[in-house]
């Protein structure tokens, strides 16, 4: 089956060691990363921990780290290292001539239940 690759932007647009976020329709944002050797990974922007915006997190090698609690967060597979556990979801992309494409099928329909992320107090419960 053929993807359908829908342009992002150019890989200048992400800054180096952060990201850019891809508004969706409906659902949770997507975080597309750019590390220092210029290699582009995209995950849900949504920590597994408490729903932390990963996009606002600090990238280093191919980990991101997430602004809430410090949780790295594996860029390759979205997946927390140890001894943290849990995992965000990881969105196929690609770049060809500078340009950073995503697909287009996950964009529409990928993890389309997850929370979105709330900043500040949210809930009666403390910490």
């Amino acid at each position: 089956m053929m993807s359908d690759w829908k342009t992002i932007c150019r890989v200048e647009d992400i800054p180096v060691l952060g990201a850019r976020r891809v508004l969706r329709a409906n659902a949770v944002a997507v975080a597309v990363f750019r590390n220092s050797e210029d290699k582009v990974f995209a995950l849900l922007d949504r920590c597994p921990h408490k729903g932390g915006p990963l996009s606002q997190g600090i990238v280093f090698g191919e980990s991101v780290a997430c602004p809430l609690h410090n949780w790295t967060i594996g860029l390759a597979d979205g997946c927390a290292k140890a001894p943290d556990e849990g995992c965000t979801p990881t969105f196929a992309c690609k770049v060809e001539g500078g340009e950073v494409f995503l697909d287009a099928a996950e964009l529409a329909g990928k993890a389309l239940d997850a929370v979105a992320p709330v900043a500040g107090p949210c809930s009666k419960a403390t910490a």
